[in-house]
């Protein structure tokens, strides 16, 4: 049996996440999606920390993660992310509507693993989302369960 990672979804815009889910739901994409709402609480669930020290332990299968949030914006989140030894490997994709020079080249110096601008359409928002879904959620391959790491290549 397959077991469906969760992806995870720092969006501080409860409209933007409200349309995300229902492109999700669209694409008949069966991944649990788990919402948050700022960076400060997108490193509390990756951590299991806070309110998420309960939770189930692991990673999700990638963090669709939005710049302009509260508390702590995306670019701190991906820069902390890639800093720890047990998130560095996070497929994170930074989902935002900030075509800014400076933000694009700061999530690829950070290690994002790609730069997604919301579409300001909802047909090419939920076109985007239903691809980013596919790919993401099923087809990607995430690396190996760190815990039992040799240090080899």
């Amino acid at each position: 049996m397959v077991v469906l990672k969760k992806i995870l979804l720092a969006e501080d815009n409860p409209r933007d996440a409200e349309l995300t889910l229902e492109a999700f739901e669209e694409s008949l994409l069966a991944n649990r999606v788990v919402v948050v709402k700022d960076g400060v609480e997108t490193l509390e669930y990756l951590r299991c920390e806070g309110q998420y020290a309960d939770r189930e332990p692991g990673l999700p299968s990638v963090l669709l993660l939005d710049i302009k949030m509260p508390r702590k914006d995306g670019i701190e989140v991906l820069r902390e992310i890639r800093a720890d030894p047990k998130l560095k490997l996070l497929p994170v994709v930074m989902l935002t509507s900030s075509r800014e020079d400076k933000d694009l080249l700061n999530s690829y110096y950070l290690g994002v693993n790609a730069y997604v601008v919301k579409p300001v359409n909802f047909s090419g928002f939920i076109d985007a989302i239903k691809q980013f879904g596919i790919f993401w959620g099923l087809v990607n391959e995430l690396p190996p369960d760190e815990s039992h790491k040799t240090n080899e290549i």
